[in-house]
């Protein structure tokens, strides 16, 4: 905008001076002329500039206009992306902003060659005060956790809160036996603090912590040390602060070399160490289950303590195709779907389907055993993870479609590529990120964002899905927006079973209303400003529940699939309605083992 004025002044100032400049060149005229004649030529003097002013206002005008149209956009886009990277509850940063953050310290960390701590912390018994005390106590503890962050850090140290009951700590130039003392004053403050719940007083919590550039030599390496530690201290009695010891909490780390990881990878491949788990997904409309989201966990005796370790480590291993393929298999093995027509949905990596490695024949022989004809068939692309190779990419996805396996784009809206792969690539599916949708019912920025990915959808011809709906005024949103699908743990949790019952969501809105009501004003959930959009933790793709305890969701997916859906093996799979059931049925779900 500023451009287009400083155009239209200088426009302006330059007809002046061909008015003047007119004036000029005619004076010694108006004597050799009568008066009509220089009057004519006065006129003309004049009508000349204004002609002029008049035709660049018609033109400058609608650019005028267009810009100010791009600068209110790009206020919309800088406040949505400032909302995507900020945990309402805590203050803090969220998971995305964690991994950003953490890439530029470690960055600049290597660059000026200094220390980098990173501290993970876990807080105690979450579970217990949502079950006693409802999920605004929980609130309480989260917010005043992300206080006391706040409080307690230096200027260039950043706080973040990273899953339901997890948090971050980046500490710069700062060891392990610095960032040691910091969590274990900020410890005692948390155990000393004044609590908001009435007959309550402070909190605990467990930390796991790692220093760069010893004893981790990168930032991957950072993070699996630090929650390796944070590991150990969970399972060793809690309400402690461990710093990574490469002889105690080795174990939980994967600290091994390439062609042992490679090994471990393979192994647990070749011996099927996997299981798997379903997540509903409900038409928004009748409530009928409309899909079946599967997550893989390795089994205790794999070597790996959750699929984010097993998945970092087939990467850095480079057995990532033939880990998906094995995930493919095992959850298509457990996925028993209805009688009823259904649509069976394999979330693959990227890189997977970029590889030259993978053949949509091997997919197919994979399924076939089982029943699964290509035409049920539909392939999720997350945009998490960059895309390397487009051509290859769509090349792979053109062969698949011709055997008549469907698209679908997953976690739309996380990152910078969505719109890109939308752009490129026909989507039969459009899955449309959590962190989009919690915020949809809380901000306009977000809320026009998901307008925006809804259009697109529809215009494409694609079926909308919602993921991560955790609280009723996000589901009222997400119908209000005429959106078909929709997930999250206000509606299911995974279980071990797919279950193919239907939902009576107007029910559920009107029992959800009633409980408000009976808890009065104390616990007025989803009106106020600032409620919560839960992040996932690292090995998550969905938030806690508002009525399901934080530490139990936590606990029954922190073992799904690794951070940005690397490699992990998703299932949804549509089916006819089935009969009705209640709340109660899905609650006992909360508590699903690891």
């Amino acid at each position: 905008m500023g451009s287009l004025r400083r155009v239209r002044r200088r426009l302006l100032w330059s007809l002046g001076l061909l008015f003047v400049i007119a004036m000029v060149l005619a004076g010694p005229l108006a004597g050799a002329l009568d008066v009509r004649a220089t009057l004519r030529i006065v006129a003309v003097a004049i009508a000349l500039p204004v002609v002029m002013s008049l035709l660049a206002r018609r033109v400058m005008t609608p650019t005028e206009e267009l810009a100010a149209s791009h600068d209110r956009l790009q206020r919309l886009y800088d406040q949505a992306r400032l909302d995507a990277l900020i945990d309402p509850i805590s203050g803090l940063g969220n998971h995305r902003a964690f991994q950003e953050e953490l890439t530029r310290q470690i960055d600049d960390a290597r660059r000026h060659g200094h220390s980098l701590a990173l501290a993970l912390v876990d807080l105690d018994d979450l579970k217990r005060i949502n079950d006693e005390e409802g999920h605004a106590g929980g609130d309480d503890v989260l917010g005043s956790m992300g206080r006391l962050i706040s409080a307690a850090s230096r200027a260039a140290d950043r706080g973040f809160r990273i899953g339901g009951d997890e948090f971050a700590l980046l500490l710069p130039k700062a060891d392990a036996e610095m960032a040691t003392m910091v969590m274990r004053r900020l410890l005692g403050s948390a155990l000393n603090a004044e609590s908001p719940r009435p007959g309550t007083r402070g909190f605990s919590f467990s930390a796991g912590l790692s220093a760069y550039p010893s004893p981790a030599s990168d930032g991957q390496r950072l993070f699996r040390q630090a929650d390796a530690a944070l590991y150990w201290a969970k399972k060793h009695g809690r309400t402690d602060v461990q710093a990574f010891d490469p002889e105690r909490h080795g174990a939980a780390d994967d600290g091994r070399s390439t062609v042992e990881l490679a090994e471990a990878v393979m192994e647990v491949a070749t011996r099927r160490a996997l299981r798997p788990v379903y997540q509903t997904i409900y038409d928004l409309r009748s409530g009928a289950p409309v899909g079946f989201e599967g997550l893989v966990r390795p089994a205790e005796d794999s070597g790996f303590r959750n699929a984010q370790s097993l998945f970092v480590a087939a990467e850095a291993a480079e057995r990532t195709v033939e880990l998906d393929l094995v995930c493919v298999e095992t959850v298509a093995a457990g996925a028993k779907l209805p009688d009823s027509s259904t649509y069976l949905a394999l979330n693959v990596s990227p890189r997977t389907l970029e590889t030259e490695q993978f053949r949509v024949a091997d997919l197919l022989a994979i399924l076939a055993p089982y029943g699964i004809p290509p035409t049920r068939v539909v392939l999720e692309i997350t945009e998490r993870e960059a895309i390397e190779d487009l051509g290859r990419l769509r090349e792979n996805l053109e062969r698949c479609r011709a055997e008549g396996i469907r698209i679908a784009a997953d976690d739309v809206g996380a990152g910078n590529a969505g719109l890109r792969l939308l752009s490129e690539i026909r989507f039969d599916i459009v899955k449309i990120d959590l962190s989009l949708v919690q915020r949809g019912a809380l901000r306009d920025s977000a809320l026009a964002v998901l307008r925006a990915i809804r259009d697109i959808g529809h215009q494409s011809g694609a079926m909308v899905v919602a993921e991560g709906i955790e609280s009723a005024d996000q589901l009222e949103v997400v119908r209000a927006l005429d959106l078909v699908a929709g997930q999250g743990y206000l509606l299911g949790m995974p279980e071990d079973e797919i279950d193919a019952e239907s939902l009576d969501l107007d029910s559920l809105l009107a029992a959800h209303e009633a409980r408000l009501r009976s808890l009065g004003g104390f616990l007025d959930l989803w009106s106020t400003d600032d409620r919560p959009a839960k992040r996932p933790t690292p090995d998550v793709v969905q938030p806690t529940e508002p009525e399901t305890p934080l530490v139990e969701a936590t606990e029954a997916i922190a073992q799904e699939r690794p951070m940005g859906a690397q490699g992990s093996a998703t299932v949804a799979a549509t089916s006819a309605p089935a009969t009705t059931r209640s709340r109660s049925r899905r609650r006992k779900t909360a508590e699903d083992p690891a």
